[in-house]
């Protein structure tokens, strides 16, 4: 009696999802089914990290565009309510000027950006096509299954950035095993922490020797700002890290992944395979990238100032999260958003971001992607997975997703 006098009892709220969230094994290729559930749900949705923050999680287009494009919503990892940790033992830290804002952000960035230009880019077209044939003359010398990440995805964008930075490519096994152990998200902080500082060491070093004696590459650039003081040798090696991790490791996965995708869509496949448009091309790299999106853990922020999001008020002090390979697949912008269609207009995807944090090497990125997209499967028409789909292990364990290996034959 005294119960229903004092009335029912008030329903708990729902806890928040966590964030990340798993995805379907059965579909590798697309985003975990829970993020799709969100985005159907509502444009920003709190969600717990593993350390019980509950930051904000943006899965719609528009709204992701608008945060990223605000001036009060903050890059540096020092800000209160920054989700900074992807995991326990992700470690701390920024990473050069990406986790920073303007105007030291700008200043930094604009030291590094003129070989990326896109017109400086597209002079190195020619080098990127002859290391690209080069490699598949070297697979076609070849029998039986082979390794495509470690003989073809890798070795390109490692070549190329190392040319651009002057690094020695002898070493590129030194600096790719440290990095796969940087960007696995199950490594200790210990381990982590030691390989970043060997790679850095390492890069120190080249940099010691460029001030002595510059050549011709972009770190004799930078460390021509240390020499004019214009940042410290700290500073110099921490750029010089970013360029090189940022310049290898995505590339790779998706020439790896964008692979896997085309040979599990034969008849998108078959457009690359037989065409030599390179309007084509270029359109697929947009859409592989749309569909793709290989960096699952989203891009992170903290608001500085109260600001009004998709009709939710977000606070100064609390944490965004922007699950970009969601946006890509918002039916709002990018109808029957998961069908690969190599003839779609994707050039809107935010797989390198938007506003002043967009990615500085995707003009780098567009023209690898477009040379190897556009020769491997004329060169190789009869490419094929030497495996079973279900015994590709793809990269889970990584802040950059694709596959560790990926065996085809022809």
């Amino acid at each position: 009696m005294a119960d229903t006098l004092a009335g029912p009892v008030p329903h708990a709220p729902d806890p928040a999802p966590e964030f990340p969230m798993p995805r379907a094994a059965r579909c590798p290729f697309d985003p975990p089914p829970a993020l799709k559930e969100l985005q159907r749900e509502a444009p920003l949705t709190r969600v717990r990290l593993w350390d019980g923050s509950e930051p904000w999680l943006v899965t719609r287009y528009a709204e992701q565009r608008a945060v990223l494009g605000d001036a009060r919503v903050s890059a540096d990892t020092d800000r209160p309510g920054y989700p900074t940790k992807a995991s326990p033992d992700a470690g701390e830290g920024k990473l050069s000027f990406i986790m920073m804002d303007d105007p030291e952000h700008a200043r930094l960035r604009r030291m590094v950006t003129a070989p990326f230009a896109v017109k400086k880019v597209e002079a190195l077209r020619p080098a990127v096509q002859r290391i690209v044939d080069g490699l598949i003359d070297d697979l076609l010398a070849r029998s039986g299954p082979v390794d495509l990440v470690e003989a073809f995805a890798l070795p390109i964008p490692s070549l190329v950035i190392c040319e651009l930075l002057g690094v020695p490519y002898d070493d590129h096994a030194f600096f790719q095993d440290s990095t796969k152990t940087m960007v696995r998200t199950t490594a200790t902080p210990e381990e982590r922490g030691a390989a970043s500082r060997e790679v850095a060491g390492y890069l120190a070093q080249l940099l010691g020797k460029r001030i002595a004696e510059p050549k011709d590459d972009l770190l004799s650039g930078i460390a021509g700002r240390v020499t004019a003081g214009e940042i410290d040798h700290r500073q110099a090696t921490e750029m010089a890290l970013l360029l090189l991790i940022a310049g290898h490791e995505t590339t790779a996965n998706m020439i790896a992944l964008g692979t896997l995708a085309l040979l599990e869509h034969p008849d998108q496949l078959a457009l690359l395979r037989d065409t030599d448009d390179p309007k084509l091309v270029a359109s697929a790299v947009e859409e592989l990238l749309r569909y793709l999106h290989i960096t699952h853990l989203g891009r992170r922020r903290a608001v500085t100032e109260d600001i009004e999001i998709g009709g939710q008020v977000i606070r100064a002090g609390e944490g965004v999260i922007l699950a970009n390979e969601i946006a890509n697949r918002d039916p709002e912008v990018f109808p029957d958003p998961d069908r690969l269609d190599l003839t779609r207009d994707a050039r809107r995807h935010v797989a390198f971001g938007f506003g002043v944090h967009q990615c500085l090497g995707q003009p780098l990125a567009r023209m690898e992607l477009q040379v190897v997209y556009g020769t491997l499967y004329r060169r190789i028409p009869t490419l094929r997975l030497a495996c079973p789909l279900a015994d590709v292990r793809f990269k889970n364990d990584a802040f950059i997703y694709g596959v560790h290996e990926l065996p085809v034959a022809w």
